[in-house]
């Protein structure tokens, strides 16, 4: 029995959600919601744009799933829709048919795993991930909460990714590290140490840019992130 589910945001990564729910065939899309207003009334990709995200309410029996790019984004808004009284088991999870997560490897509530990503075993997924295409996750990584792992993200084993952090496309990342909390890689960085919290990492083999602890560049930053998943 198919599941009513509703896409919150209503930008690019929220359009591959779509296509990604349409081929596991276990819920019925009844489109997007946004805080733009100027897209309320618009259709994208055959799906309408129902209103901001408040919709949800009305809607008892609807499933959601987050989908701004950011991990940043979506924290806030699943605090905003909470407290609003939405509960933890309106969160859909998400998966590719063409994705590959074995029993072994356990996904939290409203994570997203696009198609081609491949999780070999004993891999821990939090809730509210997103897992965009092509990502390869190896044996007994960890991925906490709001984290956010771009196309062709490839981990090696006993890696773990700290709440909130985002991993560029493309970038890899050695065994037996870890990629603290809100910390950033930039495309294509390999990572050969661990990464502490709320830094900026880039480069081959990738170094420090700059600390992001400053509320202005948490700013900046999720702003640079919803665009480029628009």
């Amino acid at each position: 029995m198919t599941r009513p589910l509703l896409l919150v945001g209503a930008g690019g990564f929220a359009r591959e959600t779509a296509e990604a729910a349409r081929s596991a065939g276990a819920f019925e899309l009844v489109g997007f919601v946004d805080d733009d207003l100027a897209l309320v009334g618009t259709v994208l990709d055959g799906l309408p744009v129902l209103g901001t995200p408040e919709v949800l309410l009305e809607h008892d029996d609807w499933l959601a799933v987050l989908c701004p790019g950011s991990g940043v984004a979506r924290a806030a808004l699943l605090d905003r829709l909470e407290a609003q009284g939405i509960v933890e088991d309106r969160w859909a999870t998400v998966v590719h048919a063409a994705a590959v997560v074995p029993p072994s490897c356990p996904l939290g509530r409203g994570t997203v795993v696009l198609a081609g990503t491949v999780l070999t075993t004993a891999v821990q997924v939090g809730r509210h991930v997103v897992v965009m295409a092509g990502c390869v996750l190896t044996h007994d990584d960890v991925v906490e909460d709001f984290a956010t792992l771009c196309a062709r993200v490839a981990l090696a084993g006993h890696v773990h990714v700290g709440t909130g952090a985002y991993l560029g496309a493309g970038c890899l990342v050695r065994e037996h590290l870890t990629v603290g909390d809100r910390a950033v890689l930039g495309m294509g960085a390999v990572i050969l140490q661990d990464v502490p919290a709320d830094e900026v990492w880039a480069g081959v083999p990738a170094r420090r840019v700059r600390g992001r602890t400053a509320r202005r560049e948490e700013g900046e930053q999720c702003a640079l992130e919803t665009k480029e998943t628009r």
